[in-house]
């Protein structure tokens, strides 16, 4: 009897265990995916870039890890094998797309535009310069306050940042639901491409 208890109850230990090996695997693959993507989040008209996301997440799994290591000690079922090779694999690709991420925001500002749109769209920009070229994204964030990718872009001549130089504009269209952006640059600093761009939320 003693036997099959101390069974069962290894038993559950193993499924416990694997609960948290499984959520953090999880959370580690959501990182990398985050930290490799467009997206960002608009927080109390701040914005969390997406690699601020993917460390975020990346802490998210190692805290599970620590829980883990520290509930079922002494004693912590083992991970099989197959659970620990995702796990590294995991662990690398969250790492890496966190530090190229964040390479990539070096010298990025963020801007939030008003007004908002029809049922709170706001539209987000992050812009950006290197050598002789400026470059501007805006993002389309809805009510989830979550901007998956860009709705448009532009380019600039000799790192003319047309948003923190103020020469540009926005209007919203109340009847269509959607805004337009334009951003304009000077005589010597042109805009090369995308001077106009919609701003639509329900895309």
């Amino acid at each position: 009897m003693t036997s099959d208890v101390g069974t069962r109850d290894d038993r559950v230990r193993i499924r416990r265990a694997a609960v948290y090996d499984i959520a953090a695997t999880v959370l580690l693959l959501l990182s990398a995916a985050v930290g490799w993507s467009d997206m960002l989040l608009l927080v109390s008209g701040s914005v969390v870039p997406g690699w601020a996301l993917c460390v975020a997440l990346l802490c998210a799994a190692g805290v599970l890890v620590g829980v883990r290591a520290v509930r079922f000690r002494p004693g912590a079922p083992r991970r099989s094998l197959a659970m620990g090779i995702v796990r590294g694999v995991a662990i690398t690709a969250a790492g890496l797309s966190c530090a190229a991420g964040a390479l990539d925001e070096l010298g990025a500002e963020y801007y939030v535009l008003h007004p908002t749109g029809p049922d709170g769209c706001t539209a987000v920009v992050r812009e950006t310069s290197f050598l002789v070229l400026g470059s501007g994204d805006v993002y389309a964030v809805g009510p989830s306050h979550i901007g998956w990718r860009p709705s448009g872009s532009w380019i600039a001549d000799d790192g003319h940042r047309p948003i923190t130089a103020g020469t540009y504009e926005l209007h919203w269209n109340e009847r269509e639901g959607h805004g337009s952006l334009s951003v304009h640059g000077t005589e010597t600093d042109p805009i090369l491409s995308g001077g106009v761009t919609d701003v639509h939320c329900g895309i």
